[in-house]
């Protein structure tokens, strides 16, 4: 996601300077309207949009690592397969996400928002009913696809309809993406039940939740001049845009493998933990509560980490904090899976919101609003790809090895350099100066 919202007010007052005078002024120029009356409306939209939207962004990942097991044996999937199905999001984040902004300057951002909650709609409703491995990879890329340039659009939208509450906006958009994928780790096990036990009808309930996501948009992308305008770009003398050459700065490359290495334990926490407590002797309704409980803990810490790290000069102390939760939850699903599973459960949420810290490292490592763009977009895309062996390298070791114990030592071998480059990227520099140095 092209986020770092949580240092939103250095970054907004950085925007503000880099605006024109006549820019600056406009809401004082005589008879200038500060809020036009087609806005009232679509402002409102886009409120309960954003929320809607947010809720869609986990649950296809989540709900299915719910019912892992039962889709293993309902499509015969191997270990090996089964891995290479919790690879698909990050892959799909690292493509599709970069095609987002394009796609926003052509068909405006809730055209395309719009278009990707009906991706996910279509590719939840179909997939558990695809009829094989193969036709289900699909479907779930095209879910993927959809949450992919959502993921990219959400907090652009979020900056361009509301810049002077970007904090409140950021943290709602924050608290429903994590309570919609807890809510699907939570309650898929016990609907599929409900629905008459086929892993079938438990994932394609979802798919109703997406679709109602696709409502608020549709006003906006058929009015599409509610949308306040766009904030001006930084040029060169030349007159064309001044990117910055984000490739030369170790603050960059530090900031993109943490990104990659936290993303890493995230989808693995999802794919995986669940069918961890299961093999355990957890029941099935009882592991995809844990699940939750990991999930909802970046609910109340996504508050709290980015405001914390904003006030010190360095993040070192919160990254090495975070790996430690880590740690110690891996070291717990290794020597008693079960006996102190609610406790690992707490310690891997704790280590899970390393996402959120990213997202505020990257707005505060970099001065200007164009060089958050472009070290937002470099982070993520290059550590979505990092991202992409581990879930597969989990699920061959698990077939492999017949146990649990060599996966878990890798992804607790994984954290040591992922605290050693988040030291590093926590450090007070920005990538303009690192940049221009090179």
């Amino acid at each position: 996601m092209m986020s770092g919202m949580a240092s939103e007010e250095t970054r907004i007052a950085d925007t503000r300077t880099e605006m024109p005078s006549t820019e600056r002024g406009a809401s004082t120029a005589p008879g200038t309207r500060t809020t036009p009356p087609t806005r009232a409306w679509a402002a409102r939209l886009v409120v309960v949009g954003i929320v809607l939207t947010a809720l869609n962004l986990r649950p296809a990942i989540t709900s299915l690592g719910a019912l892992l097991e039962e889709v293993r044996d309902g499509l015969g999937m191997s270990g090996s397969v089964a891995g290479l199905l919790t690879s698909v999001p990050p892959l799909c984040f690292a493509v599709f996400g970069v095609t987002a902004p394009r796609l926003a300057r052509r068909f405006g951002p809730a055209a395309v928002v719009c278009a990707g909650m009906a991706a996910i709609a279509a590719g939840l409703l179909i997939r558990p009913y695809a009829g094989g491995t193969a036709g289900f990879l699909v479907a779930s890329a095209l879910a993927l696809m959809g949450i992919a340039v959502s993921n990219v659009l959400m907090p652009v939208i979020v900056k361009r309809w509301f810049p002077d509450r970007v904090g409140s906006m950021t943290g709602l958009y924050s608290m429903a993406l994590a309570l919609g994928t807890s809510l699907a780790a939570a309650v898929t096990v016990p609907l599929t039940g409900a629905l008459g036990g086929g892993w079938q009808s438990g994932l394609a309930v979802w798919a109703g939740l997406a679709a109602a996501a696709v409502l608020p948009w549709l006003p906006l992308v058929r009015n599409r001049g509610a949308a306040p305008a766009q904030e001006p770009v930084r040029t060169a003398p030349d007159g064309h845009a001044a990117p910055l050459r984000i490739t030369r700065s170790r603050t960059a490359w530090a900031l993109a493998v943490f990104f990659g290495l936290q993303a890493t334990a995230a989808y693995v926490t999802m794919g995986w933990m669940a069918q961890i407590f299961r093999d355990a002797g957890v029941p099935a309704g009882t592991a995809g509560l844990l699940l939750a409980v990991t999930m909802v803990m970046g609910v109340p810490l996504a508050f709290v980490i980015p405001r914390l790290a904003t006030r010190l000069p360095h993040q070192g102390p919160i990254v090495l904090a975070l790996g430690v939760c880590g740690l110690a939850g891996y070291a717990g699903l290794y020597l008693a899976p079960a006996g102190g599973a609610w406790a690992w459960a707490v310690l891997l949420g704790v280590s899970n919101c390393a996402f959120p810290l990213a997202l505020t490292m990257v707005g505060m490592r970099a001065r200007s609003g164009a060089g958050v763009a472009q070290l937002s977009a470099f982070a993520q895309s290059a550590g979505y790809l990092i991202s992409i062996p581990g879930p597969l390298l989990v699920g061959v070791l698990y077939q492999h090895s017949g146990g649990w114990g060599l996966p878990i030592a890798l992804m607790a071998g994984l954290m040591l350099p992922q605290m050693a480059v988040g030291f590093l990227a926590g450090r007070d520099r920005t990538v303009e100066d690192e940049a221009g140095r090179a």
